[in-house]
Order: structure tokens, then sequence, then C-alpha cells
């Protein structure tokens, strides 16, 4: 489709899929936020959360600005990544209510050792710390994909460490080194 000589090919309408699939999961990691203070939840981390959103809002607008239109189309990244949206929608359901962007821990909460948390203690970091460089792969840009990719996971070894801490008394007081019911990062 172009308009007033603006070619708008199959990687903006992809982008514009991956933005729309981000504000939907901020509008529902927001709703699930207040329910679970409500509940008193408590958030842990709050300080490097602007750091998260700002990176992956400039991720998406560098993909954004320097994508051609219509880069080669290499299938099997593509296969790749839609398989990484279904291990995340796994996540979105096994988490349920509790999946939000934030760090939250509620006392009371059980730790889920089911879904994808039968594998990982933090399936959605994985998801987030392959996609990131795997979407700029697949419009064609490895500059960008090594450098938000490094980025990221840089942001997610400081996150983990603080989800962990905050994790800890709970996977304790349930007598278990099993996997914790993690958020995910924010846009991802």
């Amino acid at each position: 489709m172009t308009a007033a000589g603006f070619d708008f090919g199959w990687a903006y309408w992809l982008l514009l899929a991956v933005a729309l699939q981000r504000f939907v999961e901020l509008w529902r990691a927001r709703r699930n936020t207040r329910r679970l203070l409500a509940r008193g939840g408590r958030e842990v981390g709050r300080e490097h959360y602007p750091l998260i959103v700002t990176l992956h809002t400039l991720w998406l607008l560098t993909l954004a600005l320097m994508t051609a239109p219509n880069p080669p189309v290499n299938w099997g990244l593509i296969g790749v990544f839609g398989l990484l949206q279904v291990v995340r929608l796994w996540v979105l359901i096994t988490l349920g209510g509790y999946w939000t962007t934030r760090i939250i821990t509620l006392d009371d909460a059980p730790l889920l050792r089911k879904g994808p948390y039968r594998f990982l203690r933090h399936p959605n970091y994985v998801v987030v710390a392959l996609e990131i460089p795997l979407l700029a792969l697949i419009l064609n840009l490895p500059v960008v994909a090594l450098v938000f990719g490094m980025l990221n996971l840089l942001v997610l070894w400081m996150r983990i460490r603080i989800e962990n801490r905050a994790l800890a008394a709970r996977r304790m007081a349930g007598g278990s080194a099993g996997r914790g019911n993690a958020v995910s990062s924010p846009l991802s």
C-alpha cells in the first residue's frame, strides 16, 4: 500500500501487530497490578521499571525507523517468532490474574509449577530475550538485533535478580526450590 510515496509493506504490518499486542498486554498488566495491590501485594524493583519501558519503546521505534517496508522474507525466523508468541500466550494463560509487567509479590499466592513454569523459572523472560533480537533479524537488521538483544539481557539480568530476591521467602516457605510465578517485562 502506497500513500504519498510511503510504502506500508509487510514489515510495518508486523510491527503494528507487535505494538498492538504490547498495548493489550499493558492494559491487562495494569488491571492485574491494581487487583494484586488491592489484595495486599507489594511492588518490588519499581526503580528499574522506567528503564524497561524505555528499552522496549526504543526497540520498537528503532525497528520502525530502520526497516525497509518489504525486507527479504525469512519464513524460518518468522516461524520461530510465531512459536515464541504461542509460548507467550501459554505464560499469560498460566499466570492469569497474576501476570503483570511489574514485580508484584503477594505473600499468600502460590508459586506456580504448572504450564511453562514446570520447565523454566522465568519462561516469559526467555521469550523476550529471544524475540527482541529475532524480530530485528526478521526485518534484516542484524546490528539492531545485537544492540537491543544485549541491552535487554543486561536489563533482564538486573530484573531477575530483584525478582528472585522478592520470591525467595515464598519459595522457602513452600519448602521448594520450585518455579516461581514470574512477571513479564513490559511490552513483551
